[in-house]
């Protein structure tokens, strides 16, 4: 028998998350079965390789207290009666913070065939995965990029921002990010960005801005909203296009915040603002997967990578990720 250790939520989030608000708990598995569930398909049994460190925003509308917290995971098979997933096989589990699952096989993808050994399999959950899908198809699809155009996007040393950013150089764009620290600033420039500043640091977001692109912006990928949206949403060009990704300035407040408000830009300038789950392109998925690893592989894409060691340390991680602490994609090696 097999025994799992989980993270559960002990107490919904007030505010900013707190390590007493999880609690670390230890499952019994049962032995493979053949057919075992009620579709009739087989099951097997992965152990966590990397964890991803994410769905803040999901934990209040999808969870309830005494639940295992959500998560996506690279696990990779040690037990099996599937001949779609063999023993020592690799795949991408949305299964939660879990040392160890049994699974059916739905869901599960497997990393592609092609993975270059050289290349860490956390990044199926980072670049090469759902935050790299984000950005794929939110420049693609919701902002529709063309070369030459102007391109803003906050919280650009995250794990979806950096992508951003990259993905928009590779398509002609010029590329304006922003960082909460120097250190980051000068990762984005390392990036390729055309230009890139502090946000905590200039005495104006407004002037910052407009200095960075005096004709204003094309397109914009928000991942912050607040504040800084509604001072960016002011410096579109017409017919501008705006995806709003995540709302990470949002998500840790008890009181909710307040305008201003943006009907004014949004008529004026004609402008279109989408928000958007990256699910909606799961039909896409391998598409995606397989332009990133292409674009990693050659080197057009870069990656940086916060590993923290040891499952027990996931609600530090956690925190740590929601205080701005890491440089790119934050996950915890099992």
């Amino acid at each position: 028998m097999v025994t799992a250790k989980v993270w559960v939520l002990k107490k919904h989030f007030e505010g900013f998350p707190k390590t007493s608000d999880f609690d670390l708990k230890k499952i019994d598995l049962p032995k493979l079965k053949d057919g075992g569930d009620v579709s009739g398909m087989l099951f097997k049994l992965l152990k966590a390789s990397h964890v991803c460190l994410c769905y803040r925003a999901y934990s209040r509308r999808d969870m309830k207290e005494g639940d295992v917290m959500i998560g996506t995971q690279v696990a990779r098979v040690v037990e099996s009666k599937n001949p779609a997933f063999t023993v020592g096989a690799f795949v991408v589990a949305d299964s939660g913070w879990r040392t160890h699952f049994i699974s059916n096989g739905k869901g599960l993808h497997l990393l592609p065939s092609n993975w270059p050994e050289s290349l860490p399999r956390s990044l199926a959950l980072g670049t090469v995965g759902m935050p790299g899908l984000t950005a794929y198809f939110g420049l693609l699809e919701v902002c529709k990029m063309k070369p030459g155009e102007t391109v803003l996007v906050n919280a650009a040393a995250g794990a979806v921002g950096s992508v951003v950013g990259q993905l928009a150089k590779i398509g002609g764009c010029k590329v304006v990010g922003c960082a909460g620290s120097d250190d980051k600033v000068a990762y984005l420039k390392k990036l390729g960005f055309d230009e890139a500043f502090n946000y905590k640091t200039v005495t104006s977001l407004d002037e910052a801005l407009r200095k960075a692109s005096p004709d204003g912006y094309d397109c914009f990928f928000d991942n912050v909203g607040g504040e800084f949206a509604s001072i960016a949403i002011s410096q579109m060009k017409k017919y501008g296009r705006i995806a709003i990704c995540g709302a990470i300035s949002l998500y840790n407040d008890s009181v909710p915040q307040k305008g201003p408000y943006i009907q004014i830009p949004m008529i004026f300038k004609e402008l279109r603002m989408e928000g958007f789950i990256v699910s909606r392109w799961n039909n896409r998925r391998e598409e995606g997967v397989k332009a990133l690893l292409k674009w990693v592989v050659e080197g057009k894409v870069k990656y940086h990578e916060q590993v923290t060691e040891g499952f027990e340390n996931m609600p530090v991680a956690f925190i740590g990720m929601l205080k701005g602490e890491n440089l790119g994609k934050a996950v915890v090696k099992v």
